[in-house]
């Protein structure tokens, strides 16, 4: 039997056992049965957290993938040149004064099922199918929103394509990441071809920063099924949140790549000489790289000029406003080395440019109704897709100070579908509805005045404001004094003039790089090529495990009371390894020691938790969930030590990119563990070291 050692000592909960205890359990007290599987062999509290230097994997090119909901691409750079960024080739198709420089995130399958076309290509083709054949294709588009809008997001979570067919989500994030796969690889073969294909790729992977821990552990998934990397090397795939890729970014602009919304020259003249003989010389490099090769782009290889015009402490914000969210990040530039430190963890919310796209459908809802829109989408998909596109290149035309009226085109399905159901033509529809600002081209189209189009994005900008007034009024965020637009929809003259009117008035700055829909995929590069360059984030959740305490009576309920050979302990208690808001510095370490509770134990199973607030006392107080598990096959204990000098049978838990990875001293091995996959929980290293027998 287990000699428990002092008192304050802690057993780690476990889930089920195979050798179940026949002490019964006290009532009213889940699993206590199964309730102490290994034994504490350190006090409670951790040591002071230590820095340690990340472990990185070799790669020779990094290639970044922005997932974007409305559009994709994807960019390398190799390890030999980390300052020139290479962009993806020129798609194919694309609308006509529209720069496609990305994709849209558009997926073709055929009836079948099978991957057909993505981006361009498939949009295009599946325009040019015959509508009563169509109906059969899946084509899937914006489908990123659907994983951020789930509320019960599983592996087996199905998406619907346009035609009302069903399809397993992972699957179709799979088919795309698959496509992007084989494009980059193809393009690293042309301009290198002596580079060695296994395990010379890092991968980065764009996601949303208020995203949840299902959502992005739900895209690793897909990247393993994608074939990007393999389960085994996990380590070769890196998760960026997308804020964060647009701030490692920026940190590296000059002055002629930004653009300042309050109309001043970004400069302000307190750099000197220097600063405009150094700027000369980059902008004629940049230049006659770009002369050379169109599709690559030069940074800098320290920070940029606008970093030297703020002093130490100064705080800046990156709001990335996408197709389907606004995300809110608040970053440090720390000096000399230019290193990022998060100061508050990351907001926002779904207010994307798809809210002008559903704005846009409503109003066509209260005009021809929504019986009729919803029959349409699903009766005649491929022309629906026709007069989404129409409204887009509309929609990027729009501006606060535009005059003339904007004409969207309707396809000649929707207006013969509607006269066979409605018995009248569109027109007869427009005049009888109370919508008094669109009229009825003798075109053919939609005639809608400026005031209107700008309405349609209200409800949009204003959430993106709201949501980033809200985070400037937080007292931890006080002295902002920098923001940075990025985005798709960033790009948007609408959404400038409005952020510019609302904040520009209180000093901040409100600046948007050139090329502002790139940045993000930009940095996402750089972040692959040196993830610590973010050495402190805050932690969204509160991470830890269940234990059994030292049972005392007054302090712990006695519905907890869990009596074992003897020994009165308390059930459930959640053992903090990091709180929510705590700030995690890069290679912070959480130490933890323990053995089985009974001899000859060869099996014990650590479940982990996680909550959003940081007062959570059990595992069973409302709103503390499972978020992982972690399943250890014990060998027998030998009484020498292996070559190394470790103690036999010595296990180490350390997070690697938010999963739990195991790694056996004696034997060198190690396996992924299902566990939480987040960016704040990866920086800290959990080690927990069990020994096989007490």
């Amino acid at each position: 039997m287990l000699t428990v050692p002092e008192m304050g000592l802690q057993g780690l909960y476990i889930g089920s056992s195979p050798e179940r205890s026949p002490v019964p359990s006290p009532p009213g007290s889940p699993r206590t049965q199964e309730s102490c599987g290994i034994a504490p062999l350190t006090p409670s509290q951790s040591p002071k957290p230590e820095a340690r230097a990340p472990q990185q994997a070799s790669f020779s090119v990094v290639v970044a993938i922005d997932f974007g909901t409305t559009s994709s691409g994807y960019a390398f750079s190799f390890a030999s040149d980390p300052e020139a960024i290479h962009m993806m080739r020129k798609w194919e198709g694309g609308d006509p004064g529209v720069a496609h420089q990305k994709t849209p995130t558009c997926l073709l399958l055929t009836p079948e099922g099978a991957f057909h076309s993505f981006g361009y290509t498939a949009r295009d083709y599946y325009h040019d199918l015959d509508p009563e054949e169509a109906r059969d294709w899946l084509y899937f588009e914006k489908f990123k929103m659907k994983i951020h809008s789930a509320t019960d997001l599983t592996l087996k979570t199905q998406l619907e394509a346009v035609n009302g067919k069903t399809m397993p989500a992972l699957e179709v994030f799979a088919h795309a990441l698959r496509f992007f796969r084989e494009h980059a690889l193809q393009e690293l073969r042309e301009q290198s071809p002596s580079l060695p294909e296994k395990d010379t790729v890092r991968w980065v992977l764009t996601v949303p920063a208020i995203w949840k821990q299902p959502a992005k552990q739900f895209m690793r998934e897909a990247a393993y099924l994608a074939g990007l990397v393999s389960r085994e090397n996990a380590e070769q795939l890196l998760i960026a949140l997308e804020p964060e890729a647009a701030s490692v970014y920026c940190r590296k602009l000059r002055l002629h790549q930004l653009r300042d919304l309050s109309g001043r020259a970004p400069g302000g003249g307190r750099l000197g000489e220097r600063r405009s003989i150094d700027s000369s010389f980059r902008q004629a490099r940049e230049q006659l790289r770009r002369y050379r090769h169109s599709r690559t782009f030069l940074v800098e290889s320290g920070v940029g000029e606008l970093w030297a015009e703020m002093q130490a402490g100064d705080l800046h914000v990156v709001a990335d406003c996408g197709g389907g969210t606004v995300d809110l990040t608040v970053h440090q530039l720390e000096q000399p080395h230019g290193t990022l430190k998060e100061l508050y963890k990351a907001s926002g919310g779904p207010y994307g440019a798809v809210g002008v796209d559903l704005a846009f459908e409503q109003l066509l809802c209260r005009i021809f109704g929504e019986d009729f829109i919803t029959t349409f989408k699903r009766q005649r998909p491929a022309a629906w897709v026709d007069l989404t596109i129409a409204f887009e290149a509309r929609k990027r035309t729009a501006g606060p100070h535009r005059a003339g009226a904007l004409n969207i085109s309707l396809p000649f399905s929707f207006i013969d579908f509607y006269r066979k159901q409605r018995g009248h033509n569109v027109e007869t529809a427009l005049r009888r509805s109370s919508v008094n600002f669109v009229k009825w081209s003798s075109q053919g189209m939609l005639r809608m005045s400026c005031e209107a189009m700008n309405e349609l994005f209200q409800p949009t900008v204003s959430g993106i404001i709201q949501h980033i007034e809200a985070l400037l009024a937080r007292p931890e965020v006080q002295g902002v004094k920098l923001l940075f637009l990025v985005g798709g929809f960033a790009e948007s003259a609408v959404l400038q003039h409005a952020v510019q009117a609302a904040l520009g008035a209180r000093g901040l700055r409100v600046v948007v790089p050139h090329d502002v829909g790139l940045t993000i995929l930009k940095g996402a590069v750089l972040f692959g090529q040196a993830p610590g360059v973010v050495r402190v984030r805050r932690s969204p959740l509160t991470y830890g495990v269940g234990v059994l305490n030292r049972f005392v009576p007054g302090r712990h309920p006695p519905e907890k009371l869990l009596v074992r050979d003897g020994r009165r302990w308390c059930t459930d208690v959640f053992e903090r390894f990091v709180a929510a808001e705590q700030s995690v510095a890069l290679g912070e370490e959480v130490r933890r020691s323990y053995c089985p509770a009974r001899p000859g134990q060869r099996r014990v199973l650590i479940n982990l938790y996680c909550c959003a607030t940081e007062d959570a006392r059990f595992i069973t107080d409302p709103g503390v969930r499972k978020c992982g598990a972690l399943s250890l096959e014990l060998e027998p204990a030998d009484c020498g030590q292996d070559a190394a000098g470790a103690a036999p049978g010595r296990r180490e838990i350390r997070a690697a990119d938010g999963a739990l990875v195991l790694q056996d001293r004696a034997q060198r091995g190690r396996r992924d563990v299902e566990a939480p996959r987040d960016l704040a929980l990866a920086q800290v290293r959990i080690l927990f070291h069990l020994l096989d027998d007490p």
